[in-house]
Protein backbone atom coordinates (compact mmCIF):
# COMPACT_ATOMS: atom_id res chain seq x y z
CA UNK A 1 0.00 0.00 0.00
CA UNK A 2 1.15 3.58 -0.63
CA UNK A 3 0.64 6.74 1.36
CA UNK A 4 2.41 10.09 1.42
CA UNK A 5 4.99 11.66 3.71
CA UNK A 6 5.70 15.33 4.34
CA UNK A 7 8.71 16.65 2.46
CA UNK A 8 10.42 20.04 2.70
CA UNK A 9 12.68 21.60 0.09
CA UNK A 10 13.36 24.74 2.11
CA UNK A 11 12.22 26.47 5.30
CA UNK A 12 9.16 28.20 3.81
CA UNK A 13 6.60 25.91 5.49
CA UNK A 14 8.07 26.91 8.85
CA UNK A 15 7.08 30.51 8.11
CA UNK A 16 3.76 30.14 6.27
CA UNK A 17 1.96 27.59 8.45
CA UNK A 18 1.04 28.26 12.08
CA UNK A 19 1.87 24.61 12.84
CA UNK A 20 4.18 23.05 10.23
CA UNK A 21 4.25 19.29 9.78
CA UNK A 22 7.50 17.42 10.45
CA UNK A 23 9.54 16.16 7.54
CA UNK A 24 8.75 12.48 7.01
CA UNK A 25 5.47 12.33 8.88
CA UNK A 26 2.55 10.59 7.19
CA UNK A 27 -0.06 12.94 5.70
CA UNK A 28 -3.62 13.05 4.41
CA UNK A 29 -5.42 15.84 2.62
CA UNK A 30 -6.98 17.13 5.81
CA UNK A 31 -9.81 18.98 4.10
CA UNK A 32 -12.05 17.92 7.00
CA UNK A 33 -10.60 20.79 9.04
CA UNK A 34 -12.21 23.33 6.73
CA UNK A 35 -15.69 21.82 6.34
CA UNK A 36 -17.43 24.63 8.26
CA UNK A 37 -15.19 27.50 7.19
CA UNK A 38 -16.37 30.71 5.54
CA UNK A 39 -14.48 33.45 3.70
CA UNK A 40 -14.06 35.17 7.07
CA UNK A 41 -11.90 32.28 8.30
CA UNK A 42 -9.50 32.61 5.37
CA UNK A 43 -6.92 35.04 6.75
CA UNK A 44 -3.19 34.87 7.41
CA UNK A 45 -1.61 31.52 8.11
CA UNK A 46 -5.02 29.85 8.31
CA UNK A 47 -5.60 30.89 4.70
CA UNK A 48 -2.30 29.30 3.71
CA UNK A 49 -3.21 26.04 5.47
CA UNK A 50 -6.58 26.07 3.71
CA UNK A 51 -5.15 26.93 0.29
CA UNK A 52 -2.45 24.29 -0.01
CA UNK A 53 -1.63 22.47 3.21
CA UNK A 54 -1.56 18.69 3.64
CA UNK A 55 -2.36 17.47 7.16
CA UNK A 56 0.39 15.71 9.15
CA UNK A 57 -1.07 12.79 11.08
CA UNK A 58 1.42 12.94 13.95
CA UNK A 59 1.57 16.69 14.63
CA UNK A 60 -1.64 17.98 13.07
CA UNK A 61 0.66 20.38 11.23
CA UNK A 62 0.57 21.40 7.59
CA UNK A 63 3.02 20.93 4.72
CA UNK A 64 3.04 22.09 1.08
CA UNK A 65 4.52 18.97 -0.57
CA UNK A 66 4.11 15.26 0.10
CA UNK A 67 5.97 12.36 -1.50
CA UNK A 68 4.35 9.02 -2.29
CA UNK A 69 5.95 6.07 -0.52
CA UNK A 70 5.18 2.53 0.61
CA UNK A 71 3.60 1.92 4.01
CA UNK A 72 3.06 -1.26 6.03
CA UNK A 73 -0.47 -2.33 7.02
CA UNK A 74 0.40 -2.17 10.73
CA UNK A 75 1.44 1.47 10.30
CA UNK A 76 -1.89 2.26 8.63
CA UNK A 77 -3.78 0.91 11.64
CA UNK A 78 -1.67 3.02 13.98
CA UNK A 79 -2.27 6.14 11.86
CA UNK A 80 -6.03 5.53 11.79
CA UNK A 81 -6.06 5.31 15.59
CA UNK A 82 -4.01 8.52 15.81
CA UNK A 83 -6.40 10.37 13.48
CA UNK A 84 -9.43 9.03 15.36
CA UNK A 85 -7.95 10.41 18.57
CA UNK A 86 -7.45 13.77 16.82
CA UNK A 87 -11.15 13.76 15.86
CA UNK A 88 -12.08 13.19 19.52
CA UNK A 89 -9.71 15.85 20.85
CA UNK A 90 -10.28 18.62 18.31
CA UNK A 91 -13.64 17.95 16.63
CA UNK A 92 -15.75 16.53 19.42
CA UNK A 93 -16.15 12.97 18.18
CA UNK A 94 -17.84 11.03 21.00
CA UNK A 95 -15.16 8.35 21.22
CA UNK A 96 -12.13 6.93 19.48
CA UNK A 97 -14.20 3.90 18.48
CA UNK A 98 -16.87 6.09 16.88
CA UNK A 99 -14.24 8.15 15.04
CA UNK A 100 -12.17 5.19 13.82
CA UNK A 101 -14.27 4.39 10.70
CA UNK A 102 -14.07 8.04 9.57
CA UNK A 103 -10.32 8.15 10.22
CA UNK A 104 -9.86 4.88 8.35
CA UNK A 105 -11.81 6.30 5.39
CA UNK A 106 -9.65 9.47 5.33
CA UNK A 107 -6.52 7.33 5.13
CA UNK A 108 -8.09 5.05 2.50
CA UNK A 109 -8.88 8.09 0.34
CA UNK A 110 -5.26 9.23 0.60
CA UNK A 111 -4.03 5.72 -0.24
CA UNK A 112 -6.30 5.73 -3.29
CA UNK A 113 -4.82 9.07 -4.38
CA UNK A 114 -1.30 7.63 -4.04
CA UNK A 115 -2.07 4.19 -5.48
CA UNK A 116 -1.20 4.77 -9.14
CA UNK A 117 1.90 6.89 -8.55
CA UNK A 118 5.49 5.74 -8.38
CA UNK A 119 7.40 6.16 -5.14
CA UNK A 120 8.85 9.68 -4.73
CA UNK A 121 6.10 11.23 -6.84
CA UNK A 122 5.29 14.63 -5.32
CA UNK A 123 1.74 15.79 -4.71
CA UNK A 124 0.30 19.22 -3.98
CA UNK A 125 -3.22 20.19 -3.00
CA UNK A 126 -5.16 23.34 -3.88
CA UNK A 127 -8.44 24.20 -2.18
CA UNK A 128 -11.14 26.71 -2.84
CA UNK A 129 -14.32 27.57 -1.01
CA UNK A 130 -17.40 27.14 -3.19
CA UNK A 131 -21.15 27.35 -2.62
CA UNK A 132 -21.16 23.56 -2.28
CA UNK A 133 -18.27 23.53 0.24
CA UNK A 134 -14.55 22.94 -0.01
CA UNK A 135 -13.25 21.85 -3.42
CA UNK A 136 -9.86 20.13 -3.56
CA UNK A 137 -7.65 19.67 -6.62
CA UNK A 138 -4.42 17.69 -6.67
CA UNK A 139 -1.30 18.21 -8.75
CA UNK A 140 1.16 15.40 -9.49
CA UNK A 141 4.86 16.06 -10.00
CA UNK A 142 6.61 12.97 -11.37
CA UNK A 143 10.00 11.95 -9.94
CA UNK A 144 12.80 13.03 -12.25
CA UNK A 145 15.22 10.50 -13.61
CA UNK A 146 18.74 11.65 -12.77
CA UNK A 147 21.45 10.69 -15.23
CA UNK A 148 25.02 10.04 -14.16
CA UNK A 149 26.23 12.89 -16.36
CA UNK A 150 24.40 15.33 -14.10
CA UNK A 151 26.78 14.45 -11.29
CA UNK A 152 29.97 13.24 -12.99
CA UNK A 153 32.86 15.59 -13.63
CA UNK A 154 34.12 15.17 -17.17
CA UNK A 155 37.75 15.67 -18.02
CA UNK A 156 41.06 13.93 -18.44
CA UNK A 157 43.14 12.85 -15.46
CA UNK A 158 46.42 13.88 -17.16
CA UNK A 159 45.51 17.54 -17.50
Amino acid sequence: MKLARAIHFDESDMRVFANPARTGEWCVSGGFEFSNWTEGDLTGKARQAFSNGWFGLETGGRVTFVAVTMIEDAEVETLAALLAEHFVTYYGAPSREAALPVATEEIAQMAELCEDHAPNTLLTVARELTEAGVREAFRVIQPQEAGLDQFAIHGALDE
